[in-house]
């Protein structure tokens, strides 16, 4: 039996998706604030303290904790309900704040927990746990992309994360390893181990253009990939709205190119 709330959805859309919740009477789901699209009438909307999980405690110390770890993820403060007040079933609707996709993640399949990059929470049933696990390893910390602090949803119901671009969702077993492109992991249950490694060899390092670390992540677990972090998107439109900057690429000899084909000055 769930402890969560129980909820139905569907995804619609491909490259900008959005997610229809639809909540039995009395059923509530938890949102990030900004994701709101759409409601039918009879849902009421609270915003609230933390993630409304009891995870986050009683009282308003408890929930001045919850809120707090949010603020340490680089949320708001704030999350809001929405809770089917009618006699029927309602829906509500949500949408990414960029294009990708949208994964749904059932808690109690993965073992009740799943950690997942900073940003990428949409909405959940009442009762996931929406809180922050850190790093335990210095050098993941300082160079792993996501710093030392990810979120982690824990409960035994469905949660929803946004992702950049296409997803690829991988299995790996006991002892596998994936090297990854520190800002391409979305999330990964808890068995994998998250650490990071550096390029080898200078010429890699220096004018590769892919940065001077993987992350590097081992099994057992399933570990769900994005094709177009939203911080390599807004680096590339950032390049070419500046001055003479048509063309960036990651390594040293990215202005080079420019010169040579007649747009660097």
């Amino acid at each position: 039996m769930r402890r969560n709330h129980e909820i139905d959805y569907r995804i619609f859309g491909e490259e900008m998706q959005c997610v229809e919740i639809e909540l039995d009477p009395q059923e509530t789901v938890m949102a990030e604030s900004g994701s709101f699209m759409f409601m039918d009438n009879g849902i009421e909307m609270e915003t609230i303290f933390g993630d409304g999980s009891s995870n986050q405690g009683s009282g308003i110390f408890g929930k001045l904790m919850g809120a707090g770890k949010r603020l340490l993820t680089g949320e708001s403060l704030f999350m809001t309900a929405f809770t089917n007040m009618g006699y029927n079933k309602a829906r509500v609707t949500f949408a990414g704040p960029y294009a990708g996709k949208i994964m749904p993640l059932d808690l109690m399949q993965l073992g009740g927990k799943v950690i997942c990059q900073k940003d990428s929470y949409l909405c959940a049933a009442k009762g996931v746990s929406v809180g922050i696990e850190f790093q335990r390893k210095l050098g993941t910390g300082l160079f792993g992309g996501e710093g030392f602090i990810m979120q982690k949803l824990e409960g035994d119901g469905l949660a929803f994360v946004h992702a950049g671009g296409h997803v690829l969702k991988k299995e790996l077993a006991a002892g596998e390893t994936l090297k990854i492109d520190t800002g391409c992991i979305v999330a990964f249950t808890a068995g994998i181990n998250y650490d990071i490694q550096m390029v080898r060899g200078v010429k890699n390092a220096i004018f590769g253009g892919e940065g001077l670390f993987f992350a590097v992540l081992s099994g057992p677990g399933t570990v769900w990939l994005q094709s177009l972090p939203v911080s390599r998107l807004a680096s590339k439109i950032l390049s070419y709205g500046s001055p003479g900057g048509r063309r960036e690429e990651g390594s040293i000899l990215g202005g080079l190119g420019n010169i040579l084909d007649g747009d660097g000055f």
